[in-house]
């Protein structure tokens, strides 16, 4: 057995197994368990009431399960909080942020929260006003800031102390898309620095930043894996976008009849069952499964002399992966 409070050597910065949390009669999460690797960023996804929250507060501190373990860089919350709780930086989707503070006071505060004093201090602070671009904002009244900077400062206090691991809760809440845009790009920055594991309800965000997701539904894992290999897992037939500029008027024949293709498609159309016309110039065509035609389609295309200007294979999208597995319309759109 281990010494007490020494940290388990491991691969991976955040280790949950059978975790389970409930209230009374209420079961917020049922025995789910993952990981995430050293410098991996990993989306924990699904709609409301699916156990998000609770996983995020469990793995802060904040609560403790009910049963089952969560280690954070090593340590296990159970038995070791405070050096768990070291190894993290947490931006909350609703900031405590204090108004009446500028923001070098307000970083200054919060780092010597984190046991940071002199030089040490002065050098965090300054090192993550630049990182999240916060310079020309030192003096100002967090009041004063606009939901864009108020984020930035979130951002930098969850990093003041230079944290293996940056838990983050919905980190694009309530911006417009420039500033979107903006915080998702700090965040990639981070990739490989630190461990980050991200709640979001966008998901095009998660498809940008995320390497693999985690998908929760009822307070269960329903699937942990890579976005490709969750939509491969998923997927029904094959499918291929086809674009071509000089299409015959019987284009829809001439595909139907190559062996092993069920369907086509005017990729407006496709999900709605109406087979597109000779007029349409691009097409989803449908394929079985585990039959690769894109090569059969190239030769025809090229042979007869269509125009073949795209063929590439479909997946699904993050957000139909998402759908399958929840059954939920809870998502938002793209921005």
């Amino acid at each position: 057995m281990k010494p007490a409070g020494t940290q388990w050597e491991s691969d991976f910065m955040i280790e949950v197994k059978d975790l389970t949390k409930s209230y009374g009669h209420v079961l917020a999460n049922d025995r789910i368990s993952f990981s995430v690797q050293r410098g991996e960023i990993v989306g924990l996804l699904g709609p409301n009431g699916a156990g998000k929250t609770t996983v995020m507060r469990i793995l802060t501190g904040c609560l403790p399960a009910t049963s089952g373990t969560a280690s954070v860089g090593g340590y296990e919350l159970g038995t070791h909080a405070t050096k768990a709780k070291r190894q993290i930086g947490y931006l909350p989707e609703f900031i405590p942020l204090y108004p009446d503070m500028t923001v070098t006071e307000y970083l200054n505060f919060l780092g010597a929260l984190r046991d940071l004093r002199g030089l040490a201090l002065r050098a965090a602070r300054e090192g993550v006003i630049e990182r999240c671009g916060l310079g020309e904002m030192r003096r100002r009244l967090v009041k004063n800031l606009s939901k864009g900077y108020q984020q930035r400062l979130g951002l930098a206090q969850a990093l003041i102390h230079n944290p293996a691991v940056l838990i983050l809760d919905e980190p694009t809440s309530g911006l417009d898309p420039r500033q979107t845009h903006e915080m998702r790009q700090l965040i990639s920055k981070l990739a490989g620095l630190h461990t980050i594991l991200l709640s979001t309800h966008i998901l095009p965000e998660a498809t940008v930043l995320c390497q693999r997701v985690i998908i929760m539904h009822k307070g269960r894992i329903a699937a942990v894996d890579e976005q490709e290999r969750l939509a491969a897992r998923l997927r029904k037939s094959e499918k291929l976008t086809l674009r071509l500029r000089h299409p015959p008027p019987d284009i829809v024949n001439e595909l139907k009849s190559i062996p092993g293709v069920i369907g086509i498609y005017s990729d407006s159309d496709w999900g709605q069952g109406r087979p597109g016309g000779p007029g349409e110039r691009r097409w989803i065509v449908e394929c079985e499964l585990g039959k690769d035609l894109a090569e059969e389609i190239a030769r025809q295309a090229v042979q007869r002399s269509w125009g073949l200007a795209e063929l590439t294979p479909l997946s699904l999208s993050l957000e139909e992966v998402f759908l399958n597995l929840t059954g939920s319309d809870t998502v938002e759109a793209p921005s």
